[in-house]
């Protein structure tokens, strides 16, 4: 019996571990420092975009789909990201992120569904931006917590992975492209 309770108690502390310390949420801007293509915010996120993603529920099965087309604009050290999405369930939403870069390659970012102001680090070739973002009333109007890394290709395209947390818990999750028009 002690056996069996101490193999239940080392698979636990192994699923805490992997959770909290080998998973998305826990890498850093440091992780990728020097890696490339560097990512430069007011180049990389200027002009216009087209985006593709998936939206993933609590349970880990895709709830949503979307097309995006976004434009960035600049002018100096501050810029804005608008974006206009189409779900895969019919809905339309616009959005539109104002940006405004910091020292030590920080920056930050507001927008109408955010609480604050959130707090971004641009590392190599990532991006991490960290937030509260209120969901629609369609959505539950919940407040999540979210983070989100964009990781720029060789080729140019950004690819973007973000989850959305409440209660600590993944309660959604966002796997996009970002591709600049030609």
């Amino acid at each position: 019996m002690k056996l069996l309770t101490a193999l239940l108690l080392i698979a636990l502390v192994a699923m805490i571990a992997k959770t909290y310390l080998l998973s998305f949420r826990f890498q850093s801007p440091e992780d990728y420092a020097g890696t490339g293509p560097e990512f430069i915010l007011n180049k990389h996120l200027s002009g216009e975009f087209l985006s593709e993603g998936l939206i993933f529920g609590p349970d880990g099965k895709m709830a949503n789909s979307f097309t995006a087309k976004m434009v960035g604009e600049w002018n100096g050290s501050t810029g804005t990201l608008s974006e206009e999405f189409t779900y895969s369930n019919g809905v339309a939403q616009n959005r539109k992120w104002y940006l405004t870069l910091g020292p030590d390659n920080t920056f930050t970012a507001t927008a109408d569904d955010l609480i604050g102001e959130a707090k971004g680090t641009v590392s190599g070739s990532t991006v991490q931006l960290e937030y509260e973002i209120i969901l629609p009333e369609s959505a539950g109007g919940h407040v999540l917590k979210a983070t989100d890394w964009m990781y720029l290709t060789s080729s140019g395209v950004i690819m973007n992975k973000s989850e959305m947390r409440k209660f600590g818990l993944k309660a959604a999750e966002l796997i996009a492209t970002m591709r600049p028009v030609p």
